[in-house]
């Protein structure tokens, strides 16, 4: 576990926005992505008869969308314990094996911190 205020600032904000979109949507999962030019991707949970991605996933699907050609991060905020392959997958995806994953709970802490990989 660590502390938020042991994270990078950056790390921390994608942290803070993922939090914020959970809340404001009330949805299971907020998510953020951060691009190679800085840029960040916010989103909660979609979950629509047709149609269910998970909040990075969607964060995701957004980066790309705007022309994002890479990340440097990604950040969940979660109930869960463990972050889902898919979504791991959905990361790899477009910036590669290394991009670090933060796990955070509810209240920012940090559970797990993981590579896209």
């Amino acid at each position: 576990m660590t502390q938020s205020t042991e994270l990078d600032p950056e790390d921390r904000k994608i942290i803070t926005l993922a939090r914020s979109a959970r809340a404001r949507n009330g949805v299971p999962e907020g998510a953020a992505v951060r691009d190679e030019t800085g840029r960040t991707y916010v989103a909660g949970t979609v979950a629509l008869e047709s149609l269910r991605l998970s909040a990075l996933q969607t964060a995701v699907a957004m980066a790309v969308a705007s022309g994002a050609k890479s990340l440097e991060a990604a950040a969940v905020v979660s109930e869960a314990n463990t972050l889902a392959a898919a979504d791991r997958a959905a990361v790899r995806d477009l910036g590669g094996p290394a991009v670090p994953v933060l796990l955070a709970g509810p209240d920012a802490q940090v559970r797990a911190r993981v590579t896209a990989g």
